[in-house]
């Protein structure tokens, strides 16, 4: 039995995994086709609907400027999903080029980069966070890569993990002996067989992303309004949680949504791409 063929098969196995799976796609859907499926301008103020309660013109409600919250909560979807994506890409990209040095080079290649690790492991991600865009003015843009450049480490060290049990397996050690350069035994030979765990890891960080997103858009530190993001529509329900629930209710399980699929779907993969289970299914 081909190993693709195993994996999927573990993964369709795992009904909260499919369920994660399907409920990411449907947040995908939604975030891509926002702008030709929501009823209304996530922006347009109504002021003959301010605050009214979930009915039929407004499923979900209007905020205290009359906006359609349904409205604004699918083009929230694609700032989240943006934000997810784009800072635990920087954060892989990051942790891959470090971590393979790392395990590859080894010596004082490896105590240099891991004793640096180690320095950022130490410092309270949500503190330099603050600290950043304490500094430099609160975007879209400096959200992601702030993110990014602080939740890489942990995927350099699995990365180093990876590199220094497979720079000694036989197919490293035959493209070495027909002379292949570092660059191409690094990212050509060793890399592909390194990148599940990243998979893995990769899913969980962007719930972790979503969430954190979240909790600075809801302090006034992440997007700044009118731009629409689950995190400020929450904020708006903080501050009309006694006269408005649907402000607070429906972007909360939005979120709580969010980040539970992406980790379902995380530790579906973590068992169906456990090499220690395939053995079984192989030999079939």
């Amino acid at each position: 039995m081909k190993l693709s063929t195993i994996i999927i098969k573990r993964f369709s196995k795992n009904k909260l995994a499919v369920a994660g799976f399907c409920a990411v796609l449907l947040l995908l859907l939604t975030a891509l086709l926002a702008p030709f499926i929501s009823p209304y301008d996530p922006t347009t103020i109504d002021i003959n609907n301010i605050l009214s309660p979930p009915e039929k013109n407004h499923i979900f409600g209007t905020d205290e400027l009359g906006r359609d919250v349904l409205s604004r909560m699918m083009w929230g979807s694609r700032i989240s999903l943006q934000v997810g994506f784009m800072a635990v890409g920087i954060a892989i990209f990051i942790g891959i080029i470090v971590g393979a040095l790392a395990g590859y080079y080894g010596g004082i290649v490896d105590s240099i980069l891991m004793r640096f690790v180690d320095v950022m492991l130490t410092i309270p991600t949500l503190f330099l966070i603050l600290a950043v865009i304490a500094i430099v003015e609160p975007s879209i843009m400096v959200i992601m890569v702030v993110i990014g450049i602080t939740s890489w480490m942990g995927i350099a060290r699995l990365i180093r993990a990876e590199f220094l049990t497979l720079k000694e397996r036989d197919f490293v050690l035959g493209a070495k002996s027909s002379g292949a350069g570092n660059t191409r035994i690094i990212f050509r030979h060793i890399l592909p067989n390194a990148l599940a765990p990243v998979f893995v890891t990769a899913t969980f960080r962007i719930a972790g992303a979503i969430l954190l997103e979240s909790g600075l858009s809801f302090l006034g530190l992440g997007v700044q309004p009118p731009t629409a993001s689950w995190g400020n529509i929450l904020t708006s329900g903080k501050d009309n949680i006694e006269i408005a629930w649907w402000l607070s209710f429906y972007p909360g399980i939005a979120i709580l949504m969010a980040a539970l699929s992406y980790n379902l779907v995380g530790e579906g993969l973590r068992d169906a791409l456990d090499p220690r289970l395939w053995e079984a299914e192989i030999e079939k």
